[in-house]
């Protein structure tokens, strides 16, 4: 007993040092959620589905398709993420994540962080061997790697591999411990059995997940299965793109149109990036092409025919080409564009999978500002003083005056849920001692608010301001505000670790801003131009029925007054955000307010989850 709570006691201290040890007040955590997988589920796969016929060799995947979901014509489930974002390093563009996410992408036990179980599986469709046995020399073939871009997974974790017999079990033939990052590593599997060479053959990769954290990687990249190999036959004869081309901007990620006009030149990126593996042990010439074209029209904007470049055996080079297009297509200040960019190789030699020569990826302009490319692979915390709110400010600018209409932040999920954890936005011209700025200029801010995690289109949980705020071109600072007290400390937001270059973000928990240390970009976008709808909050609160606190002002009493409801929480603030008063609440339901000094006050409810419009309040 003794030894198994030594065991826990490490596990936690490793769990605290790989999750949260950054900085004095800022912290890496765990992102516990994936809405790709939530908001997309395919149709197709509402349960195992298995081909009409069963495969044959050879069985290749090594998961370049642009589907967050595994190949239906090769797995029969769906478990695992399909992605380019999470592997460190891959073979080719493309990897299959193992987590603690579920098909949904939350937790497999969203109240419970300290379980172990199986999570995910990668199965195989049926695959006929029944004409092959042992003398031909079948061999299973593939990479894997822990942690990637995540968090690795702990030692109790593990990745396995099992084979099912013509009895219809599954036998465990291989698995690894949790450990942390490494290159990616190959693993050769024989099989010699004569009880796996039937007619419905299957192999399943599945991982035992320690709950504490949901999302301790696994990444699988490259499986193989074949007749007629070796255990020496490793070498991976392909020349691969490995990555998405860059964006085609120099420093945002994603930005409106009509800013991006004002100064395109300036915006624009000097070279447009990718780079090219070459898997085999010899020296490669590798002839390659870039294109971009204008999606809404289909015209080509720029286009490079034939390049070169020599890559030496098993090394991965960079390509990089000018950027530069003669003249840019007109459209409304607030129109949506994208400009897709396809790095493609043209020759074929030496022989390997098509689908991974040709890379595309969509630059696109919308109406927000953003450093992030759209995924979290980690979360992003402060740790608050007990008597001091915490903010976070991230540096943007505007080319040409604009309006300003709300805020999407992309949240991290928590165990326990951070529902509870109510925050404010706010947006600032200049932030004390940054830039030669002396004081904090605040040129907006709502009332307290909470985190969400509605699957919208892009994924992030949109909040609208009531009034444009009318912006001037320079810079700006779009960030958040936690009040003091404790009850929103360590709040997630989404962290993009792909991120290359300044994060622009500074944080603030001891009274004085702080360029932030952490890699990454904090996923908080100013949106701009024409009015947005918000996600379930501000937006449809005022069409709602209305609520009200009387008297006011008041002295002693304060009575609550709003129609029914399942879940009603009442807050009370001061003018700085900070939670004095809180708790659940009943229509006609009374609080005391006597203790309070004489005064302005904010109040507000949340009913079944959503927040209404905050009133103010005179203590007298």
């Amino acid at each position: 007993m003794k030894r198994i709570t030594a065991i826990v006691a490490i596990l936690f201290i490793n769990i605290i040092f790989q999750s949260f040890f950054v900085s004095g007040q800022e912290f890496e955590g765990h992102v516990n959620y994936n809405p790709f997988l939530g908001n997309y589920h395919p149709t197709p796969f509402k349960g195992a589905k298995k081909t009409a016929t069963s495969l044959t060799l050879p069985f290749f995947d090594d998961f370049t398709g642009y589907s967050m979901y595994p190949d239906s014509s090769k797995w029969t489930d769906f478990e695992v993420f399909i992605n380019n974002t999470m592997g460190a390093s891959p073979l080719s563009r493309g990897v299959a994540t193992f987590d603690g996410l579920n098909s949904n992408g939350i937790p497999y036990d969203s109240f419970s962080n300290t379980a172990f179980r199986y999570a995910d599986s990668l199965t195989s469709q049926p695959i006929d061997m029944s004409a092959d046995s042992a003398a031909d020399s079948v061999y299973l073939s593939f990479f894997y790697q822990p942690q990637g871009n995540g968090f690795y997974p702990l030692p109790p974790d593990s990745l396995m591999l099992f084979l099912k017999n013509r009895y219809g079990d599954f036998v465990k033939i291989w698995s690894v411990e949790g450990s942390g990052i490494q290159p990616f590593k190959q693993v050769m599997i024989p099989i010699t059995d004569s009880l796996y060479f039937h007619s419905t053959f299957q192999f399943r990769f599945i991982n035992k997940a320690a709950l504490y954290w949901a999302d301790a990687v696994w990444n699988v990249d490259y499986i193989r299965l074949d007749k007629n190999r070796s255990l020496s036959d490793t070498a991976v004869t392909d020349v691969a793109f490995t990555s998405n081309p860059s964006f085609l901007l120099n420093d945002y990620t994603f930005m409106p149109y009509g800013q991006f006009m004002v100064n395109h030149a300036g915006e624009s990126a000097l070279f447009i990036s990718d780079s090219i593996r070459n898997s085999t042990l010899i020296n490669q010439s590798v002839d390659y092409g870039l294109e971009i074209r204008n999606v809404q029209s289909g015209a080509i904007l720029s286009a490079i025919g034939t390049n070169n470049i020599l890559l030496g055996g098993n090394t991965i080079g960079e390509v990089s080409e000018p950027f530069s297009i003669g003249t840019f297509p007109t459209y409304s200040a607030d129109a949506s564009v994208v400009f897709e960019t396809k790095y493609y190789l043209s020759t074929t030699s030496p022989t390997g999978p098509d689908v991974n020569d040709t890379i595309i990826k969509d630059q696109v302009f919308d109406n927000y500002f953003a450093y992030d490319d759209g995924t979290a692979e980690k979360s992003y915390f402060l740790n608050l003083s007990p008597t001091l709110p915490g903010k976070i400010a991230i540096e943007y600018h505007l080319n040409k005056p604009d309006s300003l209409r709300g805020m999407a932040i992309y949240f991290g999920r928590q165990i326990p849920f951070s529902s509870t954890k109510p925050f404010a936005i706010y947006v600032y011209s200049s932030i004390a001692g940054i830039n030669g700025a002396a004081h904090d200029v605040i040129l907006d801010s709502t009332y307290l608010l909470d985190p969400g995690y509605y699957d919208s289109l892009n994924h992030f949980w949109i909040y609208t301001f009531r009034h444009p705020v009318l912006m001037q071109p320079g810079t700006f600072y779009a960030g958040t505000m936690q009040p003091q007290g404790g009850s929103s400390d360590s709040l997630y937001f989404g962290l993009d670790v792909n991120r290359i270059g300044p994060n622009h973000a500074y944080y603030n928990v001891l009274g004085h801003w702080i360029p932030s240390g952490i890699s990454g970009a904090i996923m908080i976008r100013p949106i701009f131009g024409h009015p947005v709808f918000g996600t379930g909050i501000q937006d449809v609160a005022v069409e709602k029925e209305k609520w009200q606190v009387l008297p006011n002002p008041a002295k002693d009493l304060l009575k609550f007054e709003f129609g029914a409801s399942e879940v009603t929480i009442y807050r009370l603030s001061d003018i700085q955000g900070h939670t004095l008063m809180s708790g659940p609440i009943r229509p006609g339901n009374t609080i005391d307010i006597g203790q309070l000094a004489p005064g302005l006050y904010f109040v507000n409810i949340t009913r079944d989850g959503i927040p209404e419009v905050p009133q103010k309040i005179i203590k007298l």
